[in-house]
């Protein structure tokens, strides 16, 4: 299982980068993606517009079959794995968190195991929401007070597979992303290169696939005692 978290330490009005990249290109399978972002870490000042932008862009991504090129939202995998996210989104709602869109089933879509893209906010990171792996398409928003409060909530979870800051300064981004305990972390982007190993710490993974490290799986070594 794995979760990451994007944190966003703009101050000024470029926000959202939600609107400039997560939906370009071809979709996601639904959320069912082990590295994509499932908490967004935002500065308490700007919270509501944070979660405003983060709204307004899932409520308005195209549901559809996968191969439709205007679907930017497919079906889930399972008709159970379907019941396990709705179960996530009805533990959210009972535990206090705010839905602000989406949280049912597509209508017009009866065929397929569709659910409609999901934010959630006012989430507490101790709940459960926040702290395990839905797979699917379900968002939760969480604020912080300043960038250390910001690292905290980052790294209290039990998996560290990937995560994303997003910044108007690279470098501060940079000194940000190496305080946090995951495997991999991207700056204002998050795309896997195949010459760069892969993989996470904590309760998200052992070892390393892609890179000379993903070569090690495949060795055999041998030492010799003279």
């Amino acid at each position: 299982m794995r979760l990451t978290s994007s944190i966003s330490t703009r101050r000024t009005p470029s926000w959202p980068p939600c609107e400039e990249q997560p939906h370009r290109g071809p979709p996601y399978p639904d959320g069912q993606t082990c590295f994509l972002g499932t908490r967004v870490l935002a500065p308490r000042g700007r919270y509501t517009e944070v979660v405003d932008a983060f709204t307004a862009l899932a409520g308005s991504l195209t549901i559809g079959p996968a191969l439709d090129p205007e679907t930017r939202v497919g079906p889930l995998a399972t008709a159970r794995q379907r019941e396990r996210v709705e179960s996530y989104i009805a533990a959210g709602r009972a535990a206090g968190a705010r839905l602000t869109t989406g949280g049912g089933r597509p209508k017009g879509l009866d065929r397929g195991w569709f659910v409609e893209p999901t934010v959630f906010a006012d989430v507490d990171n101790s709940s459960v929401i926040a702290r395990e792996e839905i797979f699917g398409p379900v968002l939760t928003v969480i604020p912080y007070d300043d960038v250390d409060d910001a690292v905290r909530i980052a790294n209290d979870s039990d998996f560290g597979l990937g995560g994303t800051v997003w910044t108007e300064d690279p470098e501060r981004g940079a000194a940000v992303a190496r305080r946090i305990q995951t495997g991999t972390i991207g700056v204002n982007r998050y795309i896997p290169d195949p010459v760069a190993p892969f993989g996470g710490i904590k309760a998200s993974g052992l070892g390393r696939e892609l890179g000379p490290e993903g070569l090690t799986a495949y060795q055999q070594t041998r030492t010799l005692y003279r």
